[in-house]
């Protein structure tokens, strides 16, 4: 059986001309949803986070397969089962969606890693769920020659519509207490930041963190560095307006780039920018010996140029960090539990909650670094 949802759609990846407000490259339109199959979850969308990964698909940075339906960051609620007997899971639990499943039998997860599962990574540069193809496909409409066309699934997520089917492995249950717009930000910006310090980085207490960009990925990143016990933790962001948010979250110091002096011979340095001449510099602010962390996703065409010699003679250590190198089931309920003290106010990263229509207004506000998190709430 199908369903008849209203989710945003992205027709062309790159070549999308700003203002996004005007030209709309993100259209809301009428899919069918097919039911879930054994092993995926159909779940109504409560809210949903919008990420820079979101416009690196619009402006070409990150090409996928077209059409596509956008969104990765997401909490919802559970509608139904593909397995009425899945254990751990019913109908009306809240859940956070997470945009990498784990197999849980390729090399990476049988290491302990599932954030690097080959075959999820696989499946979404496909715009495909886990178990094989899209669930998703263009209404009947009238005069309409795309009727039942194949639509792409958003990193195996798709959350820019009122419901979506996703792999048991693209969600973790979550209390029901927590808000909507404040449980979307761990699938994504909370996992990224907050892993990338505690779980990449394994930052220790006393020692200094030096966070370059300061989006909802970064902020996430300065607060963990915070509830991890660093200090000074300085912050570095074109946008007075970040900075200003970066001191009132605890930051030392809060500097523009090229005023960062402050800021140079950190013990860690977390880049969430996703410029090459960005990381370039972050490598070379961190103390011989440091550790750098980049968890920014450049364009695939830019190339880091770093000094070789200073690997070896700086004792340096530059690692990638994706989705915070976080097992989601077991990262969400301790970030959660963060929060609940107090220790991760990460709702004071949202800048606006909104409908479903505004959403090439909020792309605009990303582009410009005017929004930190922009949550969209689907009316249904």
């Amino acid at each position: 059986m199908k369903r008849r949802i209203a989710a945003a759609v992205l027709a062309r990846s790159g070549d999308n001309p700003k203002p996004y407000a005007e030209n709309q490259p993100l259209t809301i339109r009428q899919l069918d949803l097919a039911d879930p199959r054994p092993g995926e979850v159909l779940v109504r969308i409560d809210a949903a986070g919008i990420c820079h990964s979101d416009l690196s698909v619009i402006n070409g940075d990150r090409p996928r397969p077209m059409p596509m339906a956008l969104g990765h960051e997401a909490a919802g609620t559970v509608l139904a089962l593909g397995d009425p007997d899945e254990p751990g899971l019913a109908v009306g639990d809240r859940v956070v969606l997470v945009f990498l499943p784990s197999c849980g039998s390729c090399v990476e997860c049988m290491s302990g890693e599932g954030y690097l599962c080959a075959n999820g990574a696989a499946a979404n540069g496909r715009g495909e769920l886990m178990r094989g193809g899209s669930r998703l496909s263009c209404a009947a409409e009238e005069g309409g020659s795309e009727t039942g066309a194949v639509v792409h699934h958003h990193l195996g997520v798709s959350a820019f519509a009122t419901q979506a089917v996703v792999d048991r492995r693209s969600l973790v249950k979550i209390d029901a207490d927590i808000p909507p717009e404040t449980a979307a930000l761990f699938g994504c910006a909370v996992l990224t930041g907050v892993g990338a310090v505690m779980n990449t980085a394994r930052v220790r207490p006393g020692e200094s963190v030096t966070v370059f960009g300061l989006g909802g990925v970064g902020l996430s990143a300065l607060l963990g560095a915070l509830a991890a016990g660093a200090q000074p933790v300085h912050a570095i962001d074109p946008s007075p307006a970040k900075r200003a948010l970066a001191l009132e979250l605890g930051a030392a110091t809060a500097s523009a780039p090229g005023e960062d002096e402050a800021a140079m011979g950190s013990d860690v340095v977390i880049e969430t920018v996703g410029k090459a001449a960005v990381l370039a510099h972050a490598y070379r602010s961190a103390r011989r010996g440091g550790r750098i962390v980049t968890v920014g996703l450049p364009n695939p065409t830019e190339d880091l140029a770093i000094s070789a010699l200073s690997l070896v003679a700086d004792g340096k250590t530059l690692a990638g960090s994706y989705m915070g190198s976080s097992i989601p089931a077991r990262d969400i309920p301790r970030y959660i539990k963060l929060w609940r003290a107090g220790r991760l106010p990460v709702e004071k990263l949202l800048t606006s909650v909104g409908p479903l229509e505004e959403i090439n207004e909020a792309m605009d506000k990303l582009a410009s670094g005017e929004a930190i998190r922009q949550v969209i709430v689907p009316a249904w």
